[in-house]
């Protein structure tokens, strides 16, 4: 692999030895790494520099991860976005799946681990397509399924309602992925988090579910609260209805 090639992530840790760490392990293992301390070194070097993920840390002085992820989101950056989060800290995950991160990994984790969702992230976003770019009818009719207005194309995971994309983060992506797979079944919250590549023994993945089919449903759904696609059946999980 050129170092054209190479992905360019950066990591934002205020630990130095874990930061050290990770900057080393992730250029071993074939990415350009940048390391910064704290949110205002992020936004310095984001300033300055494309990057195709951010490694950020969620328990960070003065700034907090997820207020940084929030921002960016609101600023309109796509640049996907792995948290680290304690393991004790359910709520933090949550709250960074709020803000627009698009996976998290908790602490301690296996540096082998964290490299394979790196991995997984740029896979997925690899296969959005260029906003900038004309919208076509994506891959054939087995790869495109309808609800109402809009359609999603499992080939290359993209959400459309008519000509017009819709923007999704990677976990979304792969969240719809999991529903459409299954549209017309109930699908519990721990099957459709295996689904999406989670691990099954992971403490917050119910509740992480939950809190990314809310963000899912303001995508498409005219009432959010009100469910036309995207229903929850109580106690049993969610189900997804298609044309």
């Amino acid at each position: 692999m050129s170092k054209a090639d190479q992905p360019h992530v950066l990591v934002v840790d205020d630990d130095d030895r874990l930061r050290g760490l990770l900057t080393r392990y992730l250029g071993e293992n074939g990415f350009i790494v940048s390391a910064a301390r704290n949110a205002q070194e992020a936004r310095s070097s984001l300033a300055g520099l494309q990057f195709d993920l951010i490694v950020l840390d969620v328990l960070m002085p003065g700034e907090k991860g997820f207020d940084l992820a929030r921002s960016l989101r609101e600023s309109g950056s796509k640049v996907p976005i792995l948290l680290l989060t304690a393991l004790s800290e359910t709520q933090d995950r949550i709250t960074g799946l709020e803000a627009g991160a698009d996976d998290y990994l908790a602490k301690p984790f296996e540096p082998r681990e964290l490299v394979l969702r790196i991995e997984a992230i740029l896979r997925r976003f690899a296969q959005m397509p260029d906003p900038d770019a004309d919208v076509d009818e994506g891959g054939g009719d087995d790869d495109v399924v309808r609800f109402g207005p809009f359609s999603f194309d499992s080939a290359r995971m993209t959400l459309q309602s008519g000509t017009e994309h819709i923007y999704l983060t990677t976990s979304e992506q792969a969240l719809l992925a999991a529903l459409v797979t299954r549209r017309g079944q109930i699908t519990s919250r721990e099957e459709l988090h295996g689904l999406m590549g989670g691990n099954a023994v992971d403490a917050g993945a119910s509740r992480s579910i939950d809190v990314q089919v809310t963000r899912l449903r303001r995508k498409f759904e005219e009432d959010p609260k009100q469910p036309r696609y995207l229903q929850t059946v109580r106690g049993r999980g969610y189900v997804l209805y298609a044309d």
